[in-house]
């Protein structure tokens, strides 16, 4: 999961940039960057650790020009945290390209032999982002033959990386001397949507991964972009935009509504607030079903995203609503965390219960999702030791039961907790009392409830249906052995606490990447 924005203004777009990665840092804490173009010039900053931290007001000042793209992100498919696959990514030719992704490419491997065995181009890491700059850069070399480029040969190439690449993408370029393109795999996994401004000089243009990073700076949203549609915003603000995928389909990714996009954002004509509420609806009604009688005193959320869940769950079941649980927002998300003495600790620094809301009560706990299962045993745990008398555990997300290829770094088949298990076994194993799971199919109703033109979704970590049709019991295999890959104990350790400082938040950027790219 990562946060992508590009602008095509009429004035400096670096502060613009820099104000929209704040709104969408929730999508990726571990690196940042910010590249711009100033006529033939290309000018790119880029590191490890949060957007507050990476950009400097010296930086700020070697980001000129009047439209620039920039990405926050965590690393996916286990991957380290390197600056080196810090994005945006770079290459010089044909007209020089600088792009950022949100995704994850399931044959990046096979295409990286590719560009080498055939299409003559070096790929220098291990990022799947590198090889889908490279794909584009050679449709687009023979899509216009070299030459001068417009709109009918920047659709053409996109239809030739759709046919090329699998997976998920949502895609921002920028394109030296032309413009900005963006585009969306043909399932619509990964999120994109399209905003203007109005200004004297003109309308200026926005593309991003939420809206909510287009309308917190007073940009309107437009639209979404469509699964498979290329947009095309030339340097004059000019709007271009082509379906370019064969037979295109929109799958959006249901986890994204569940735990990972703002809850004020518009997804695929979809408030992820609204979903949430409705979320909470579907699981009251099952608790009624599976539970009829357990006494509940009191509904308590596990801070931020299961709050709107937990509210509607306490009001459907005519039961008292209390906040717990309170959180310190300076320890990041955990369910990513590799090692379960880093996960356990960093629980118990994220999170503090308060003893008065539980002592001697049967307390229902909502959470959004449970993935390895450590971080909701260490919350029952400390329900407990504030003096729960009873704890019935509710997800307002079905059982994760297999791992997420499109860009979520869910852990391996072995680690999540629910593979293989009953309800029951889970239940013991994070120690609540009862434990109750939202089912797919109610959460899906949840969504069409307020988008009812969406009809299917990317839900793989649920039901195990990979939309894409490449994704094999081998290639699971193989993603896992990969993951699995450091050749000892100690490299693992390393691993793991570079994940875990990544996730927490990153810290000080430790080594500051700058680059001045001329563009001829």
């Amino acid at each position: 999961m990562c946060g992508i924005v590009g602008v095509v203004s009429h004035s400096p777009v670096n502060q613009l940039i820099y104000d929209s990665l704040l709104l969408l840092q929730h999508r990726g804490q571990d690196a940042a960057g910010i590249a711009t173009a100033n006529g033939s010039n290309f000018h790119m900053h880029k590191a490890n650790g949060m957007v507050r931290d990476v950009f400097r007001t010296r930086n700020m000042r070697s980001l000129p020009g009047n439209s620039g793209i920039g990405q926050v992100r965590y690393p996916t498919a286990g991957s380290a945290s390197s600056e080196e696959e810090a994005q945006p990514f770079y290459v010089n030719a044909p007209f020089g390209i600088i792009l950022a992704h949100n995704g994850n490419l399931t044959n990046w491997q096979q295409l990286k032999d590719e560009m080498f065995r055939i299409d003559r181009r070096h790929i220098n890491t291990n990022s799947d982002t590198e090889v889908m700059l490279n794909v584009l850069a050679h449709e687009l070399q023979l899509s216009s033959s070299g030459l001068q480029l417009d709109p009918a040969a920047l659709f053409k190439a996109v239809s030739g990386v759709h046919r090329r690449v699998r997976g998920s993408y949502a895609i921002i370029s920028l394109i030296a001397g032309y413009g900005l393109l963006g585009f969306r795999d043909p399932f619509g996994i990964r999120p994109l949507c399209l905003g203007k401004l109005e200004t004297p000089e003109g309308v200026e243009w926005m593309l991003a991964s939420e809206s909510v990073a287009i309308e917190g700076i007073g940009f309107e949203f437009v639209r979404d972009v469509a699964p498979g549609e290329a947009v095309f915003i030339d340097l004059d603000g000019n709007v271009h935009s082509q379906q370019c995928a064969a037979s295109p389909s929109l799958n959006p990714c249901i986890f994204e509504l569940v735990y990972l996009a703002r809850p004020d954002s518009v997804l695929d004509g979809v408030l992820v607030y609204n979903v949430r509420l409705r979320m909470g609806d579907y699981l009251a009604e099952k608790i009624k079903r599976e539970l009829p009688d357990v006494a509940i005193d009191v509904v308590m959320p596990i801070p931020d995203s299961s709050r709107p869940a937990a509210m509607q769950v306490a009001k459907k079941l005519g039961v008292e609503y209390r906040e717990g649980f309170f959180k310190n927002r300076y320890v990041g998300r955990t369910f990513i965390m590799p090692g379960q003495a880093v996960r356990k600790k960093s629980v118990r620094q994220k999170l503090n219960a308060m003893g008065i809301e539980f002592k001697g009560k049967n307390v229902l706990i909502v959470d959004d999702s449970i993935v390895r299962g450590t971080t909701s045993h260490e919350i029952v745990q400390m329900a407990r030791d504030a003096g729960a008398n009873k704890v019935i555990f509710a997800s307002a997300a079905p059982p994760v039961k297999f791992p997420n290829v499109y860009g979520i770094d869910m852990p391996t088949r072995g680690e999540l907790v629910a593979h293989g298990r009953s309800d029951e076994e889970v239940a013991r194993m994070i120690g609540a009392d009862h434990l109750v799971y939202q089912d797919v199919e109610a959460l899906k109703q949840a969504v069409r409830d307020i988008n009812p033109a969406l009809k299917g979704f990317e839900a793989s970590c649920f039901d195990g249906n990979y939309v894409t049709g490449d994704v094999t019991t081998e290639y699971l295999d193989r993603i896992e052995t990969a993951r699995l890959a450091p050749s000892s104990q100690s490299d693992r350790d390393a691993d793991r606490d570079a994940a875990s400082e990544a996730i927490d938040g990153g810290g000080p950027a430790r080594s500051q990447l700058h680059l001045q790219l001329s563009v001829g």
